[in-house]
């Protein structure tokens, strides 16, 4: 017979602290895709996502290394921006509305969600491109961030640049 208090293990996600079960579960059961904005070390990552029970499937996927190689991003600018952020969430937005996905519901993970933060500037950017994600304006960047102004100027000629790229590539 085994002595001492029985204890249950969290799943090994949750003991990493990589997964928040709770709010997953209740995005998933909306039942629309999931705009997932994740902000690494060098870059950004935007994808659309549907739930499957035998793991989620990616409809779409932009990530700071497909800015640079299909939408004319400049190799020296950084991918994390919050320029960056934007362009690859309009890149997103648009690969989805081109593919037929009208609606999702962002997933921002464990990021903390501070106002006019780089996963804010993604999600304006799938908004402007056409997708309907519900939000509250407060949160957004203003113009001035998104355009790359308060970096520097020559950064928001590029995001204009970008845009029009993404605007070329999915007509």
């Amino acid at each position: 017979m085994a002595y001492g208090k029985s204890q249950r293990l969290r799943p090994k996600r949750r003991r990493q602290g990589k997964t928040d079960y709770h709010r997953r579960l209740r995005l998933l059961r909306s039942g629309v895709p999931r705009a997932v904005v994740r902000v690494s070390n060098t870059q950004v990552i935007c994808q659309l996502v549907s739930y499957n029970p035998g793991g989620d499937a990616i409809l779409q996927s932009v990530n700071g290394k497909s800015l640079t190689e299909s939408y004319s991003w400049p190799e020296g600018a950084s991918r994390k921006s919050v320029p960056a952020c934007y362009v690859a969430g309009y890149a997103l937005g648009k690969k989805a509305v081109s593919s037929g996905n009208t609606e999702a519901v962002l997933d921002i993970g464990l990021a903390a969600s501070s106002r006019g933060s780089r996963v804010f500037a993604a999600l304006k950017g799938m908004i402007d491109a056409g997708l309907e994600i519900p939000h509250g304006s407060t949160v957004l960047p203003s113009e001035e961030r998104l355009s790359g102004k308060h970096i520097d100027d020559s950064l928001s000629s590029s995001v204009e640049v970008s845009i029009e790229a993404i605007e070329g590539a999915h007509k």
